[in-house]
């Protein structure tokens, strides 16, 4: 088996098309093909639906996905046993939910390609349960999730708990509330929050359907500052983490109300699968790194 087939097929995969494959293998779409029909031939079986838009494997295809990109795995921990620098080399893919990206990416992923140059980072941002998922079928190598109360990550999975953060129910300051309230105080108000997936959306949906109270949602949108923006215009209300509320530019135009009957908290995590090879130093350096980043809040 031709280790540049597999490679081809691996790429096409997780882009779901032979352009975009061409282009990270540096190949043309033709050289792509050809590639991966010499690996169907080799293995005697179809390993795409090219029906599909965009292109999917097939069900034979999908496990030798994950078993293709075991043995590629293999060969960068064997490349970089066995190079004169000793430098860790090959592909390092890390999943982030949102929430954590602002707080988290910037300075321990810079320190990460600082103390490993030759490690190529490729960072994707979606919610928990999908890059669970993407864990699971060795998509990503690790993940930064964050995950309601005391939820924790799949057995099977090393994890480290990094720390707690705490949600503050946040109005503009034109609501005339007073500083304590219950949910029942809010149900006339519509919501502006991250879009479904969050964890602090769903402790919050929850806590209200406890309560039988309705749960609108006026915007979703990913940026806090836009939902800041949006909030102390009066177009709902939200939620926030107070170190997010402590940096914002609006944070004038906003106010903490304290609900007693509601506590919104969420725990992050750092989570990959067992590891002792290639990636066990990168690891344990973008562990530190994090800890240090998420320090502002307790553990």
């Amino acid at each position: 088996m031709n280790t540049r087939d597999l490679e081809a097929f691996v790429a096409v995969v997780e882009h779901g098309s032979i352009l975009a494959a061409a282009a990270q293998l540096h190949l043309t779409q033709p050289g792509v093909t050809r590639r991966v029909q010499s690996l169907e031939n080799t293995l005697g079986v179809a390993l795409l639906d090219r029906q599909s838009k965009p292109l999917r494997p097939t069900a034979a295809g999908r496990d030798a996905y994950q078993l293709g990109r075991r043995v590629l795995a293999s060969l960068d921990d064997l490349r970089a046993g066995v190079a004169d620098d000793a430098a860790v080399r090959g592909e390092f893919r890390f999943g982030i939910t949102p929430f954590l990206a602002e707080i988290a990416l910037e300075e321990p992923l810079c320190s990460l390609s600082e103390a490993f140059p030759s490690l190529h980072v490729r960072v994707s941002s979606r919610w928990a349960a999908e890059l669970l998922a993407d864990l699971d079928a060795n998509r990503i190598d690790a993940a930064l999730v964050y995950l309601p109360g005391d939820n924790e990550p799949p057995a099977g999975l090393e994890r480290e708990r990094l720390c707690r953060i705490g949600a503050k129910v946040v109005v503009p300051r034109t609501l005339k509330l007073p500083r304590r309230i219950t949910l029942r105080d809010l149900s006339d108000q519509a919501w502006v929050l991250n879009q479904d997936g969050c964890g602090f959306r769903r402790v919050l949906r929850r806590a209200l359907e406890a309560e039988q109270l309705p749960f609108h949602v006026a915007v979703e949108a990913f940026d806090p500052l836009l939902r800041h923006s949006l909030i102390a215009r009066g177009i709902g209300i939200g939620l926030t983490a107070g170190r997010l509320l402590r940096e914002s530019p609006y944070r004038k135009a906003l106010r903490v109300v304290e609900v007693s009957d509601f506590h919104a908290e969420v725990r992050a995590w750092l989570v990959h699968r067992p590891t002792d090879g290639r990636l066990a130093a990168p690891l344990a350096h973008l562990r530190g790194e994090l800890r240090r980043a998420l320090g502002a809040f307790p553990g």
